[in-house]
């Protein structure tokens, strides 16, 4: 039988009606360098998506725009209806983030860091403890609840690291290389959380470069490259629309270049 999470202090209520991420004409230039140009695509709830691309392609910047990080240069993203360049405290209360960098405090517990981003949230009292003792169910953390993260395997770290973005339950999770430097068994743990995330009807937007992730977890793939997108659907849709057998193949042939393949 599936946890539940048990309820929480609700921070602002959105329009449900509008609850997806919904990406409009977003771009980014860092000088000479267009990062993100032109690109646009939604997210549905109770659905993953991987944002598939070569490294530099521009997963990471899109993620970062997304989550109010960087603004944009033109375009812009809704999350739940609200609006990355003009709502952006809004926007980031509807999502949890796992960045690129994982940041733990390494002289706090794994519990301490949860509860400090929970507290960040406007969370506290027995509902905060409540939902962290469901955070270290669910993602196996009874060993280590209570220890100093100093020291943390990558898995360790990895772990801790999405508790405390998902502590407040957003509808919205933004998952960049969440399996990066991962073994065997934390990969595939891995899976596990992000399945139950989206069978717990949330919006799951990932990033990746890694075929088998891909072919793992997700119901759409977004290909990018050099900025911009160049296929977008199912993994059938892709094979059909590229002509080839399987989804390394058929990357390939969107993106034109066998760079950064793994």
């Amino acid at each position: 039988m599936r946890t539940k999470y048990p309820a929480t202090t609700i921070l602002y209520q959105p329009n449900r009606s509008q609850t997806m991420i919904q990406v409009k004409n977003l771009c980014k230039s860092f000088g000479k360098i267009h990062a993100v140009d032109d690109v646009s695509f939604s997210v549905p709830d109770g659905k993953i998506v991987g944002l598939l691309g070569p490294n530099g392609a521009g997963k990471t910047t899109t993620l970062r725009m997304l989550y109010t990080l960087l603004k944009p240069d033109n375009g812009t993203a809704f999350v739940d209806g609200f609006d990355i360049r003009t709502q952006p405290l809004q926007v980031q209360q509807q999502i949890g983030v796992l960045p690129d960098a994982r940041g733990l405090y390494p002289r706090l517990t794994s519990r301490e860091n949860i509860r400090y981003y929970g507290r960040l949230h406007g969370l506290n009292g027995a509902a905060l403890e409540q939902q962290i003792d469901a955070l270290v169910k669910l993602l196996d953390l009874q060993e280590i609840a209570n220890r100093r993260t100093d020291g943390f395997s990558t898995g360790e770290r990895l772990k801790v690291a999405i508790a405390r973005s998902i502590v407040h339950d957003p509808k919205n999770v933004l998952l960049d290389e969440p399996t990066s430097g991962l073994d065997v068994m934390s990969t595939r743990a891995m899976r596990k959380v992000v399945r139950r995330l989206r069978d717990d009807g949330k919006c799951i937007l990932f990033t990746s470069h890694v075929m088998q992730e891909v072919t793992a977890l997700c119901e759409r793939i977004i290909v990018i490259a050099r900025g911009k997108i160049v296929a977008e659907g199912t993994m059938e849709e892709l094979k059909t629309q590229t002509g080839q057998a399987n989804l390394e193949d058929a990357f390939v042939a969107a993106i034109g270049t066998e760079e950064g393949l793994e």
